[in-house]
């Protein structure tokens, strides 16, 4: 970990809700006058999309049916640590940018599926800030999860994550029911090998919990909303959290463990803004008194 450039990685599996984290942390760094690199996971996928349908096939063909973006062999996570690394030590490194949809791809003048060439961060940041699926990872290549500054875990109950895919694949790809059926089973295997992992590395992590039926995934007619919705928040290490404090400012907040809080779906923002802007404050005091910078 770098006190002088620090890294805030946000991981969540598909759907969990992690541009939402990414929206609050905007707000904190607006507000704080904090200035922030980017980056996102999709950037540090291994192949484009006609590349990784090929892939996929060749897996397939080769007898292996779980080949997912969730898998560590569909990224480039030697380039993710490589990032985190430089960052950490000098504030500066490359990204790039996946490109989704025709949206983007006026933007940023590259097709729909293809990256874009590999650019320069922003120089002058005050930090790094990280959001996509393997942003906490520890195996035999990389140990990303060491880098970091702050690690949150973002995830729904597994059945609610079924639903967002189901109803988000369906309702803005085209896809069948029984497609993304397919999907979630081809990535079941590495969901559990590559993305599970990671919320034991997390500091904080966010878990939806729907209070509604969810039993059978598919063939629910909406999503849960928050409303209809509990989120478990669990700190790695409850030492310095002032749990008073929360449940006093989050109504209908209570706690279940000595490092765990519950609260209303609704109260998400609310409650990372005040976890989080003094975490954010305090990592970014202590790096510019590191650099000398009096800002």
């Amino acid at each position: 970990m770098s006190k002088t450039y620090p890294i805030i990685s946000v991981t969540g599996s598909s759907g969990a809700g992690t541009t939402t984290v990414k929206t609050t942390f905007e707000q904190i760094f607006r507000r704080e006058g904090i200035t922030a690199s980017m980056i996102e996971g999709d950037a540090f996928h291994r192949y484009d999309r006609a590349e990784m349908r090929a892939q996929m096939q060749a897996h397939k063909d080769a007898g292996n049916d779980t080949f997912s973006h969730f898998s560590y062999d569909a990224n480039a996570l030697d380039k993710l640590e490589e990032v985190f690394r430089s960052f950490g030590e000098t504030g500066t490194g490359k990204t790039r940018t996946y490109v989704h949809d025709d949206a983007e791809a006026e933007k940023f003048g590259t097709p729909p599926g293809h990256f874009t060439k590999w650019r320069d961060l922003e120089p002058g940041a005050d930090l790094l800030f990280y959001e996509g699926l393997h942003g906490a990872v520890v195996n035999d290549k990389v140990n990303l999860s060491a880098l970091a500054d702050l690690k949150i875990g973002v995830v729904p109950v597994i059945n609610l994550e079924w639903i967002q895919k189901i109803h988000r694949d369906r309702s803005s790809r085209g896809y069948s029911t029984e497609a993304v059926t397919d999907t979630i089973l081809r990535r079941m295997h590495a969901y559990v090998h590559c993305i599970c992992p990671q919320f034991t590395e997390t500091d904080v992590n966010f878990q939806r919990v729907p209070v509604v039926d969810t039993s059978n995934p598919f063939v629910a007619r909406w999503i849960p909303t928050p409303d209809e919705s509990l989120v478990v928040i669990r700190f790695k290490n409850p030492r310095g959290i002032d749990f008073p404090y929360l449940t006093s400012m989050i109504q209908n907040s209570w706690m279940t463990r000595a490092n765990s809080i519950v609260i209303p779906g609704s109260k998400l923002d609310l409650a990372m803004q005040l976890i989080f802007t003094p975490m954010v404050i305090r990592l970014v005091q202590e790096s510019r008194r590191a650099r000398g910078d009096r800002k």
